[in-house]
């Protein structure tokens, strides 16, 4: 982990910081009050944007990661770079970084290496992860039998 202000990073993990604070705006959470805002960059430069989705039945909810990811994919994205992420109190600015549940970290195991980059804003610094660092041993296509998402 690497924790640096945003006006350091290179210009488009700015803008992709940026885009997932934008996006917690757009989020409904009338239930927990956690809002979640990411931005999804695929390696040909665009970026996808999702937030968080509740629901009174809780299970049918969507986190903010997943959404910008099924955006992707349904797009016909499968090759990613970098996701930025930032949560809090609805209506409040972040206040802490805010770090992709355990399904959202599955996800992006299913179609990203190891080293894809995990930034966790707060409005003003940044925490960059890889993958790795956030899901050391996860489900994937060693234990499935697949060498590769592209042979699916």
């Amino acid at each position: 982990m690497k924790e640096t202000d945003k006006k350091e990073l290179p210009e488009i993990y700015r803008n992709l910081c940026e885009t997932a604070e934008k996006m917690r705006q757009n989020s409904y959470a009338p239930y927990s009050h956690w809002t979640v805002g990411a931005a999804l960059l695929a390696e040909n430069g665009e970026i996808y944007a999702g937030c968080n989705v509740e629901n009174a039945a809780y299970t049918p909810t969507c986190c903010g990661e997943r959404n910008a990811f099924f955006q992707a994919i349904s797009k016909g994205e499968r090759k990613f770079s970098a996701i930025a992420v930032c949560g809090g109190n609805q209506g409040k600015p972040a206040a802490s970084f805010c770090s992709p549940c355990g399904v959202c970290r599955q996800v992006m195991a299913e179609f990203c290496e190891k080293d894809f980059c995990v930034l966790l804003t707060d409005g003003k610094n940044v925490r960059l992860y890889t993958l790795e660092e956030l899901l050391p041993v996860s489900f994937g296509e060693e234990l499935s039998g697949r060498t590769s998402y592209e042979n699916v």
